[in-house]
């Protein structure tokens, strides 16, 4: 998180209100319009129940108030708006406190299909939903604890857990494989590609094995790690991680099941 982005987050005016122009908001309904195309069938039941219950506008970028208040209502969390990049320190400090990071800006048209850096369709669209959830805004809660008082390498495994769940989780349920995962769920190729490509792999997700697994945020993703239910993100989040971390550490790193940035 030590890039230097691109975007600059737009600030809220005295009352909290972000002023989004006639373009962002044209860029927010377009987004929403494909996903929505996207997802049904798809998205796990949970995150559906969810994008119903946050009842998203679809012709403008939503304000984070408005977000709020269902979040504070089911399970206690709230977005906040920051900077378009931030430090790890104050990423996990946010979590900790039951505060989702959201920056507060939007792609441009030139960056429309694939973005490296989460803008706020990515934040709002992909996560909020889910963060409805009692199991998912706990293990993301629990995640946060653990990232605060971590040392820089441990920081380093616990992003792949976070990686393989709360951006790119699948479930394997009766009906088929099914998206909890905010970067897939923001993605128009990558939610086609989870769910219905026969390139990558999916296994079920043994944390240690999440936490050696090597990841590039630029390519489509080789392995999914799935989980039953997304009940079972709160017994995840009851382990003892930190004891996970260090074992992940001694046995090291698996293969990378991809080539290096600059062969790819």
């Amino acid at each position: 998180m030590g890039k230097q982005s691109q975007y600059v987050s737009r600030q809220p005016d005295e009352n909290g209100i972000i002023d989004w122009s006639d373009e962002d908001n044209a860029v927010w309904r377009d987004l929403v319009a494909r996903q929505l195309k996207l997802i049904p069938g798809k998205a796990c039941d949970e995150y559906m129940h969810g994008l119903e219950l946050i009842d998203l506008p679809k012709d403008r970028v939503p304000q984070l108030h408005e977000i709020n208040q269902v979040l504070e209502a089911t399970t206690g969390w709230q977005v906040a708006q920051v900077p378009a990049l931030i430090p790890f320190d104050e990423f996990f400090r946010l979590l900790a406190n039951k505060q989702f990071p959201v920056a507060t800006f939007i792609r441009t048209r030139e960056e429309f299909d694939y973005l490296q850096e989460p803008d706020i369709f990515h934040e709002i669209f992909g996560h909020c939903p889910l963060l409805t959830n009692p199991a998912f805004a706990h293990f993301t809660h629990q995640y946060g604890k653990l990232g605060l008082n971590a040392t820089p390498k441990e920081r380093v495994y616990l992003a792949r857990l976070y990686w393989f769940t709360v951006e790119f989780g699948l479930l394997s349920t009766p009906d088929g494989i099914r998206i909890y995962g905010g970067g897939i769920l923001s993605s128009p190729g990558e939610t086609e590609y989870a769910v219905n490509s026969d390139k990558p792999e999916r296994k079920p997700l043994n944390p240690v094995d999440a936490l050696r697994t090597p990841y590039r945020i630029d390519i489509m993703q080789p392995i999914y790690y799935t989980l039953e239910t997304t009940e079972q993100l709160f017994e995840i989040a009851d382990l003892d991680i930190m004891a996970l971390v260090h074992e992940a550490m001694e046995l090291g790193l698996f293969e990378p099941k991809f080539p290096p940035k600059d062969a790819a």
